[in-house]
């Protein structure tokens, strides 16, 4: 006896809990959340809240800035700014950044990140142009990385780890500083950071537009030859 397949209906997601998963996804990929945040999370339990204490690391690197004790310019006490922020804002990567003030964890992990930079280069005298394109492109590849999520377009998860994340880049920078050769480990992270993120984001969004047209011709060999008359009519129109 011959049986048909019997289907099984795949119930389809809850609305509210999709619409917080993907609030939950953009709110960790705005973060910018590096390998060693990825290595830790498993590990720290909870977290911490992520609006507080985030707000905490950037008033104590804000401090250390405004006492002058980044002033001697190298040493030990360069890479104190960075371990305070991984310290404390790594622990808060567990959380579902769901509350209603987690909205501000993105910016205010950035404003850490940049003021972080901004106070060890400048205490270490480090070039100001290459400062400013080291911002510049973390600050772009921020950018992008919002605008493709709001257009439902997700950047590959091992662009994050390749760039590092806000994490490592402050080590490295702290490294560089405390060593006294932040110059050259600014200039090859910018310009790693640099190729990294512009390859890929144009690459990306290459391969989009040419699916975009693929699908596009798609339709156009489907549809009916009247409705295609009527289209590229109506496209010369606009033209």
């Amino acid at each position: 006896m011959i049986t048909q397949p019997q289907t099984t209906s795949v119930p389809a997601p809850d609305p509210d809990e999709e619409r917080l998963r993907i609030q939950t996804a953009r709110l960790v990929s705005y973060r910018d959340d590096g390998p060693l945040a990825t290595l830790l999370r498993d590990h720290l339990g909870p977290g911490l809240p992520p609006v507080f204490t985030t707000l905490v690391a950037l008033i104590a690197v804000a401090a250390l800035g405004f006492t002058g004790t980044l002033d001697v310019g190298t040493g030990p006490i360069m890479l104190v700014p960075a371990l305070i922020v991984v310290a404390l804002v790594v622990p808060t990567m567990p959380r579902d950044h769901l509350g209603r003030f987690d909205w501000l964890v993105p910016p205010l992990v950035r404003a850490v990140e940049f003021l972080t930079i901004l106070l060890v280069a400048l205490a270490a005298d480090a070039p100001k142009w290459l400062l400013f394109v080291l911002i510049y492109v973390i600050g772009y590849h921020t950018y992008d990385t919002v605008y493709r999520t709001r257009q439902s377009i997700w950047p590959p998860a091992w662009v994050f780890q390749a760039g590092l994340g806000w994490e490592c880049r402050l080590l490295i920078i702290g490294v560089g500083a405390a060593i006294g050769q932040l110059t050259i480990v600014m200039a090859v992270l910018t310009a790693y950071l640099a190729v990294l993120f512009a390859v890929e984001s144009i690459t990306s969004w290459v391969r989009l537009d040419k699916s975009s047209t693929n699908a596009q011709a798609s339709d156009d060999l489907e549809a009916a030859p009247e409705e295609a008359v009527e289209r590229a009519s109506a496209e010369a129109d606009k033209a």
